[in-house]
């Protein structure tokens, strides 16, 4: 019997995993540079969902509208990995795993 609820109580945590891979792929994220003048929306899947670059911008040099959009992409990216970080965290949490540990290497 207690290898019956074993596997039961393994059941139930691959369903919430796949919950939180669904969650993760909902996720979007805005990054901006520029004070704002460039924003990039990304979903969880790393897609960029939107752009928007304010007018201002684009009568600059090309240079400075090229970085500036790398950095709101870069921005958007950090975003995303921390609230992936989260949600993982609030999961590991629930199941009493120290998933800590496994983010304390980060860069």
């Amino acid at each position: 019997m207690k290898g019956f609820d074993f596997l039961k109580q393994a059941q139930g945590m691959q369903d919430r995993l796949k919950g939180v891979q669904e969650e993760f792929s909902n996720l979007e994220v805005t990054g901006e540079s520029g004070a704002g003048l460039v924003q990039i929306t990304i979903n969880g899947k790393h897609e960029c969902t939107n752009i928007h670059i304010d007018q201002d911008v684009t009568e600059g040099s090309r240079e400075v509208l090229e970085d500036l959009v790398a950095s709101a992409f870069n921005n958007a990216v950090h975003k995303l990995e921390k609230a992936q970080k989260d949600k993982m965290s609030k999961m590991a949490t629930t199941f009493g795993l120290p998933l800590d540990s496994i983010f304390s290497n980060e860069r």
